[in-house]
């Protein structure tokens, strides 16, 4: 995988993408957490499209965070960076906060998105079903959070590392409070901006998938998506988390090329 940077105008702000693969363009939006080291799901999508994923402002070398303030910051310049990148009707990817993200730009912008895959997105709030609060947890609690396989989570999340070692420790805390400030400003204190009331608006061909084993997202938040998004398709996949691309990219994969 090789980086670039391209500035985005008016504002300036400098944005990181990483590119792989070849083949029909493939959009990829992350979640609160980035991307992972050696992400798997990324290899794996680059294995048959040409995978373009840029990092938001706040994440890896990208600036301009101080510019985005709101939900419709974000979608606005996730709109503005597709534009940008020139791509050819890409399949929209994004997981997590990178598919509420995906969600919004698509009922925003729906005559431009045509084709658009959710992996476990946020932007719901359902009372009965509550998320459980990222930004409270240390770094030792996320892999029983994000995958359903904890000890290979972990090695995946640090590939290898320690994570009560006080170096990473250290280091993990300072890189992670640049991107929660930024993932705060729409997860932070709940994942529900509204999105509920525009997913009407999505006229994309829509797959969402999600791990049957997601206890950051429960399952049930993939049928609230199914039924406020008119031509969607959700697929579940077992022994996968709420990382469910990650944990396992050739089931995610494959569902994403059937669908397309």
């Amino acid at each position: 995988m090789k980086s670039r940077f391209l500035t985005l105008k008016p504002s300036g702000a400098r944005i990181q993408v990483v590119e792989a693969g070849k083949g029909k363009d493939l959009l990829y939006l992350h979640g609160a957490g980035g991307h992972m080291p050696n992400d798997p799901l990324l290899a794996a999508l680059a294995s048959k499209y040409r995978v373009v994923a840029p990092l938001l402002p706040g994440y890896g070398q990208s600036t301009g965070e101080d510019g985005v303030r709101d939900m419709l910051d974000v979608t606005l310049h996730a709109l503005d960076v597709l534009e940008a990148l020139k791509l050819k009707k890409p399949i929209v990817v994004g997981h997590s906060m990178g598919g509420m993200i995906a969600a919004e730009m698509a009922a925003i912008a729906h005559t431009e998105i045509a084709k658009l895959c959710l992996l476990a997105p946020a932007g719901l709030w359902l009372d009965d079903h509550p998320i459980a609060d990222i930004f409270s947890k240390l770094p030792y609690e996320l892999p029983g959070l994000l995958f359903h396989d904890r000890e290979a989570g972990q090695k995946l999340l640090t590939s290898g590392v320690n994570m009560e070692d006080p170096e990473f420790l250290k280091e993990f805390l300072v890189m992670n409070a640049r991107r929660l400030g930024m993932a705060g400003k729409i997860l932070f204190p709940i994942p529900d901006r509204g999105l509920g009331q525009r997913l009407y608006r999505i006229t994309a061909k829509t797959l969402i998938v999600w791990g049957r084993e997601d206890v950051l997202i429960p399952p049930v938040y993939g049928d609230a998506f199914k039924r406020a998004i008119s031509k969607s398709r959700l697929v579940r996949i077992a022994k996968a988390g709420h990382a469910v691309g990650q944990e396992r990219p050739a089931a995610v994969l494959k569902a994403i090329r059937e669908f397309f």
